[in-house]
């Protein structure tokens, strides 16, 4: 089978690049896989085939973000490529934040579709379930009307791709029930790595609490950084605070802010970016992964890793972040996301009895265990042989 994956792909800082990454590596190991085209973002450096079998990977980079042609150069790519099968790595502001390239790039299933192309588009948000203020796009009520219709109307177009795969339970009900769509399936996010034997007992040195993400919108650090503060007044030991990532693109500036105002906070680190091959380091010196959410807008990429690494977790019990542990079997002490003393006093909890943050993180390590990404990739595939057995039905499935 001829796979092509649309998605952005590290180097590139365009969401979903991480994820992107995972679900190449994991598809190329997969015998049945005899060609995969990776059709994303153009970056300066060499995109980073570093595993297995990626000498059967052909990088086409024809796509930038933000950019009004991408609709056309990924259309043309894919019919001239012609592969057997064509995976969507999307979520609403993948091809752009500007409201016109992040739209035309969503039309790009439906006008595969018209060319005959098998398409799946994997979804990792669905409009219904984003909080348009707390998500940094609009509080005006006007507006949200607005993009209320345009999101609607986005959503029948990338419904007309042969199939919609979806991670949480409740988006597909929520899709069939508004849209009446008969091509909604529950894929799984799953995690990045197939996890092998982890170590639940700590690295030495001080004790690290880590924020891993997009910052600036629904995704606060000061709250974090202030509950550690509390907690420093009532424990003895060094406890640090580690923010790994970047701004949200809503808001530009907010880490540079937040860095500036603590500034004389001790055993604070900001990381900035974080390449793909570093990414399991910053998570194994790590104690706890916290949650500072007010909101959610899909299936958490960081809890599934947090998982894979063996990491107990605090989180707020709200939006997808309550349906992933009731699904998927993740564990966590629950905050109450706008009191600080809320998250001190859940991550005291956990820092306090070593045999609990253990029991949390065996629990994380066997949900992560249950849906590794190269199960995932299954799952795609075998959604693949259905599409093209019902488009050829003399095909026999077994030798796609």
């Amino acid at each position: 089978m001829k796979i092509a994956i649309v998605t952005a792909f590290p180097p590139s800082k365009v969401t979903l690049n991480e994820y992107g990454y995972h679900l190449v590596k994991n598809f190329v190991q997969k015998e049945e896989v005899t060609e995969l085209i990776l059709v994303t973002d153009y970056t300066a450096e060499p995109k980073q085939l570093d595993f297995k079998n990626s000498h059967k990977v052909s990088v086409n980079e024809c796509w930038k973000f933000n950019s009004y042609t991408n609709l056309f150069t990924i259309v043309s790519a894919i019919i001239k490529e012609k592969p057997d099968a064509v995976l969507f790595n999307l979520q609403f502001v993948k091809f752009g934040d500007k409201k016109i390239p992040a739209a035309l790039g969503l039309l790009i299933p439906m006008i595969l579709k018209m060319f005959g192309c098998t398409s799946v588009v994997l979804l990792h948000n669905i409009l219904e379930q984003v909080d348009l203020t707390n998500a940094g796009f609009t509080s005006n009520k006007i507006a949200k009307k607005i993009y209320n219709f345009i999101g609607t109307q986005l959503t029948n177009c990338i419904l007309k791709a042969d199939a919609v795969a979806l991670t949480i339970t409740a988006y597909v009900s929520i899709l069939k029930a508004k849209y009446k769509a008969q091509n909604v399936t529950l894929i799984p996010h799953g995690s990045f790595e197939s996890p092998q034997s982890v170590s639940f007992d700590l690295p030495e040195g001080p004790k690290k609490v880590l924020a891993f993400g997009k910052f600036g919108t629904y995704k606060k650090v000061e709250i974090l950084i202030d509950a550690v503060e509390l907690i420093r007044q009532n424990i003895n030991e060094p406890l640090e605070v580690v923010i790994a990532g970047t701004d949200s693109p809503n808001t530009p500036g907010y880490l540079q802010s937040v860095k500036d105002k603590y500034a004389h906070v001790e055993g604070l680190t900001f990381t900035g970016y974080v390449e793909e091959n570093d990414v399991e380091r910053i998570f194994k010196e790590s104690t706890i992964v916290a949650f500072p959410y007010t909101s959610t807008t899909g299936s958490s990429g960081v809890l599934h890793q947090a998982g894979s690494y063996g990491k107990a977790v605090v989180m707020p019990d709200l939006g997808d972040l309550a349906l992933l542990v009731k699904e998927e079997g993740y564990q966590g002490e629950f905050f109450n996301p706008s009191c600080t003393s809320s998250l001190a006093d859940a991550i005291q909890t956990i820092l306090e009895d070593d045999n609990y943050r253990k029991r949390i993180a065996q629990t994380n390590y066997n949900a992560a265990c249950s849906l590794s990404m190269d199960k995932i990739v299954d799952m795609y595939l075998n959604k693949f042989e259905e599409l093209q057995s019902k488009k050829n039905p003399q095909l026999i499935v077994g030798n796609i």
